[in-house]
């Protein structure tokens, strides 16, 4: 599953806001913040669960679970490399290739 710190570190990588990841997973703000206030593992609904991972998913953030390969150990996140990306904007190109019709995020 997901815990309230990878969405948080999630959005970091992404840099964009609660009302943003709301948006792109088709939820309210009210269940974000909810989510991302809970203690470790978030809880809830299946169906909204799977929406914000495959949100995250789609905008290129690959999650690590507690057992995932890795150098390092426990949960995380990691952005996944996209060629002609802008370094300085990681994230951008998979966010505009996915919603091409909305604004730029800034």
């Amino acid at each position: 599953m997901i815990t309230s710190q990878q969405m948080r570190a999630a959005r970091a990588l992404l840099g964009i806001d609660q009302r943003e990841l709301a948006e792109l997973a088709g939820l309210s703000l009210p269940t974000i913040q909810r989510m991302e206030a809970s203690n470790g593992q978030v809880r809830g609904v299946v169906d909204t669960l799977v929406k914000v991972i495959g949100a995250f998913e789609g905008a290129g953030i690959e999650l690590l679970g507690e057992y995932s390969s890795s150098v390092g150990t426990g949960r995380g996140v990691r952005l996944r490399e996209v060629a002609g990306a802008d370094p300085g904007r990681p994230g951008r190109a998979l966010l505009s290739a996915k919603f091409p019709s909305r604004p730029e995020i800034r």
